[in-house]
């Protein structure tokens, strides 16, 4: 099992941030990289309240909260971005990723581990041609990932043993749970919700209730927040992106299909909670 020390996140969106915060807190000398130093400083300033949240609530201790700032970079320079661990939280899209991490594998060792944040791309499709495709793994959080226990991990077909190893046991701690799943779209988690936020649009998109009601029926029902609710948390965008990704994936099998609603606030620009606005209005 392969020494890790020092972990790099590509990406400093909200998983981007709570990936990060949980390695620096773990004792992992951590890089947060994004090309946008605007998103840089948003990232610190939510790391910074998070932990505050947490010395509110006693789960944080101020030395913590000084050890964990100390242990984190913010830079947005890639060529900077060199570590024993990199995980990319970027966006959903294959080609994408793969140019990332083709880059990454020509200024990092060829021991380093590239760990994918993907919620629904198999990591097989993301490791070809790869120079070093038994370094890829799947690692992938859940938001918001400073809380969230869970973390699936996924070996590709080419994936290494000793580096599904590391990653296990980097998650570990990192305080999370780790489960290992197979290669497959949407992998475990992805793979049965996506009916929860699909069958819901269609609930409202068929006007059987409207978003308000169907929220309220499935807290009712257990959940503890309803699928318009979460969407809005998560990112309405990105949530759209996973269900085209799992709909391309499953050879545009009917029961994936996107919704044309969630598609026009995706076009409207609201986005959920990080632009003010999704299924609720979160301006005033």
């Amino acid at each position: 099992m392969k020494s890790v020390s020092t972990i790099a996140v590509a990406g400093a969106g909200t998983m981007g941030q709570g990936i990060v915060q949980m390695a620096a807190m773990a004792g992992y000398s951590s890089l947060l990289y994004d090309v946008s130093n605007e998103a840089l400083e948003k990232a610190e300033n939510a790391i910074i309240s998070n932990l505050d949240k947490g010395l509110a609530k006693g789960k944080v201790t101020e030395n913590q909260k000084k050890s964990t700032l100390s242990n984190i970079r913010f830079i947005s320079d890639l060529d900077e971005v060199k570590a024993d661990f990199i995980i990319e939280a970027i966006i959903e899209d294959q080609s994408v990723k793969q140019e990332l991490f083709s880059r990454l594998e020509k200024i990092n060792d060829k021991d380093t581990i590239l760990a994918t944040n993907t919620s629904s791309i198999p990591i097989t499709r993301i490791a070809a041609g790869m120079k070093y495709p038994d370094r890829i793994v799947g690692m992938h959080f859940f938001n918001p990932a400073h809380i969230m226990k869970l973390v699936e991990v996924i070996r590709g077909a080419s994936t290494a043993p000793e580096v599904v190893e590391t990653t296990l046991a980097v998650a570990k701690k990192m305080n999370k749970v780790p489960a290992l799943a197979k290669d497959s779209p949407g992998f475990i988690v992805n793979r049965v919700a996506r009916h929860f936020y699909v069958e819901s649009l269609k609930l409202v998109e068929e006007q059987v209730a409207d978003v308000s009601q169907t929220d309220r029926i499935l807290r009712a029902s257990g959940f503890k927040m309803g699928p318009f609710e979460l969407m809005d948390l998560i990112g309405v965008d990105t949530n759209f992106s996973v269900t085209e990704s799992m709909f391309r994936s499953f050879h545009f099998e009917p029961r994936f299909r996107p919704s044309r609603l969630q598609q026009q606030k995706v076009d409207a620009g609201h986005h959920g909670r990080k632009s003010g606005q999704g299924f609720y209005n979160y301006e005033d």
